[in-house]
């Protein structure tokens, strides 16, 4: 039976719950299921029991996630084009001014974390963004801790391996580029546009084959400038571009008629876009418009 303390307790850990259960999948409205289920079986624990209601929360919604992770592997092998995680919304005025914290969910750590195995996903982000003792964390998954340090050994070095090597960019600076990129798409200048792109800079759209869009990544600065030009394109009255929050940086929400048809988000390295990750399978951006709280 749902008591008081069972709601303050969940509802005081949501945003920390919810963030451990996106970067495990990687979608805000399977998170959101997650944590519903999840917040059922809370209802039933007697509290008596409950020593450190973090990890024990921690722990229940992991091993939800999991559930619902392997239980989609599937549908992602079976998945039309590129699978990119669903893009995050956060709220403007989000105290996350945490550096791990806004790495951890950024589109370029969230496809890298797809290329981990379920485990090896959960332990990554349980012990490297979150902190959580190996004791913790092997509750969570089922394994033995020993398991465990091997796990977190592998994902780590995995992780280590592909991620780019640069330093940060600042807020201010990805901002700024944003909007420029912004504006030479929205007024079709083509020259602007590869003055932004790097050499090798890559597009990545997800449609699930349910919008047009290329079903590989397109290479080159060229060749994505010509797809941003045809998005783009001048004469479409319909659209409309803002920019928004989307996970920890700006990023390009495009509206044409009552919703969203797009998210559009940058990686920038030493001053230049180097990918731009596009989201336009509308199943996608059904949640997009409802801000986030995150949180570690």
């Amino acid at each position: 039976m749902i008591t008081d303390q069972h709601t303050e307790r969940f509802t005081q850990l949501r945003p920390l719950l919810f963030t451990i259960v996106y970067e495990i999948l990687g979608t805000a409205t399977e998170s959101d299921d997650v944590l519903q289920d999840s917040y059922l079986r809370w209802a039933a624990v007697d509290l008596a029991t409950v020593r450190d209601t973090k990890s024990y929360l921690a722990q229940l919604v992991t091993r939800q996630a999991l559930n619902s992770l392997r239980a989609s592997t599937r549908r992602r092998e079976d998945y039309i084009g590129p699978w990119l995680p669903e893009p995050l919304l956060l709220d403007e005025h989000d105290p996350s001014a945490d550096v791990v914290l806004a790495e951890s969910v950024s589109m370029a750590m969230l496809v890298l974390l797809e290329t981990l195995t379920p485990d090896e996903r959960a332990v990554f982000v349980l012990r490297e963004v979150f902190g959580f003792d190996y004791d913790d964390i092997a509750v969570a998954v089922g394994k033995s801790v020993v398991t465990v340090r091997q796990v977190a050994h592998r994902a780590r070095e995995h992780v280590r391996a592909r991620r780019r090597r640069f330093a940060p960019v600042g807020a201010a600076k990805t901002a700024r580029i944003t909007e420029q990129f912004m504006t030479a798409a929205a007024t079709g200048d083509l020259e602007g546009l590869l003055s932004l792109l790097a050499p090798d800079a890559t597009w990545t759209a997800d449609s699930g084959g349910k919008t047009p869009a290329s079903r590989r990544p397109v290479v080159g600065a060229e060749k994505v400038a010509a797809v941003l030009m045809k998005i783009f394109r001048k004469g479409r009255p319909d659209l409309r571009i803002e920019v928004v929050n989307c996970n920890n940086t700006p990023a390009l929400m495009v509206h044409s008629g009552d919703g969203p048809q797009g998210v559009f988000l940058v990686e920038i390295t030493d001053g230049k876009i180097t990918s731009i990750y596009a989201i336009r399978n509308p199943d996608k951006l059904v949640a997009v418009a409802v801000p986030r709280r995150i949180s570690r």
